[in-house]
């Protein structure tokens, strides 16, 4: 490989890592020891994928606080772990930490990097970063972010994934020179904080041995991912209430959603709208909203149904008393419809015909 020695070039990043590093819950003070809380590096870890600090924080604390060791959280129930994960998203992340929880009280934290590989949820990066920040071994971490300061700091044509083997071999000896957790932390602080997509090159340690920035293209190096666009869908997002009980769907067990209480979804399309007949299904609306994904778009519009006695639902929809609600774990979409509950709705200008809601949500007899 043509590049400059890692341990020589990184060097200026411990010393300013030092003067600058966040005060993260997960970091430990002392960054030449092993982790005192391996657990606390792996929660911290899975949390922050495709997260931002700033709203990992509070739910580290509380998950810390709720379940503070492996055996804690592998003894706890599946909609208690969805609960506490909830609002924060990729679901499966939960899934894949309980998992892991698991495996870790029943067998103890593994003894090197591939035995963390096949830990579930973690991949080629948290395996390396749980490594290199909680045990200290030389596991070059690269993330988006990693990628994003080499790239530029290396002047790499095209996306740096592909030179990812490349990459790692050449960081290994910084990593053992400068201390594995110190210089995996310090590559992602600058990262996250300087060196971000629209870079502060004024206040990088290593402005003056970039290349890219030597070559005036830090605004191209790394070259910007195509995106495909996403789905769009409109939705009529439907809470039915009857004698005290609420109609939803239980949790699938796999998916993007498993493990999340939801409330029934009909296609707009599905079901034309019309002017609601006064008196006889009282429905409440409220204003609409779009519910964006990573590969889908929704305009959610919700309704409340109030009706006299509950029917027969549909199989994988069940009727559940309306003070278990709020212990219920619901996504981001069905949790504000849950919220709008409690507020003053109005009488929708239009919306589905109430007895096509319920043939949707009933099982059909005879």
């Amino acid at each position: 490989m043509p590049w400059p020695a890692a341990p020589d070039l990184l060097a200026p990043l411990a010393p300013w890592f030092g003067r600058v590093r966040r005060d993260l819950p997960w970091r430990a003070t002392d960054l030449d020891a092993p982790h005192p809380d391996p657990y606390a590096v792996l929660v911290s870890e899975l949390m922050l994928q495709q997260t931002q600090v700033a709203t990992v924080v509070p739910y580290f604390n509380r998950w810390l606080a709720r379940f503070p060791t492996p055996q804690a959280l592998a003894e706890a129930d599946e909609d208690t772990v969805h609960k506490a994960w909830e609002g924060l998203g990729y679901y499966r992340r939960a899934r894949f930490l309980k998992a892991a929880a698991v495996s870790v009280a029943a067998e103890g934290w593994p003894g090197d990097l591939e035995g963390l590989a096949q830990l579930p949820g973690l991949g080629p990066y948290t395996a390396a970063a749980v490594g290199a920040i909680a045990f200290q071994w030389p596991a070059p971490a690269l993330d988006g972010n990693a990628f994003r300061v080499l790239a530029r700091l290396l002047l790499i044509e095209g996306d740096p994934k592909i030179r990812a083997a490349d990459l790692r071999t050449w960081l290994a000896p910084a990593l053992e020179a400068h201390g594995p957790s110190r210089l995996t932390q310090a590559i992602m602080e600058l990262g996250a904080t300087v060196c971000a997509p629209t870079p502060a090159c004024g206040a990088c340690p290593l402005a003056d041995a970039c290349a890219a920035r030597q070559a005036e293209r830090t605004g191209e190096i790394p070259p910007a991912g195509k995106r495909a666009k996403p789905k769009e869908s409109a939705i009529w997002l439907v809470a039915m209430e009857a004698e005290g009980y609420l109609l939803l769907h239980a949790p699938a067990t796999s998916g993007l959603l498993a493990g999340l209480w939801r409330w029934p979804t009909i296609e707009a399309s599905e079901l034309a709208s019309q002017t609601p007949a006064p008196g006889l299904v009282p429905m409440l609306a409220w204003p609409g909203w779009t519910q964006v994904y990573t590969h889908r778009r929704e305009a959610v519009s919700p309704l409340h149904l109030r009706l006299g006695t509950r029917f027969q639902a549909a199989e994988g929809l069940r009727w559940i008393p309306a003070a278990d609600l709020s212990a219920l774990p619901l996504g981001q979409r069905d949790q504000r419809l849950r919220d709008l509950l409690a507020t003053p709705g109005q009488t929708p200008l239009e919306a589905p015909d109430p007895a096509a809601l319920i043939r949707a949500c009933a099982t059909l007899l005879g």
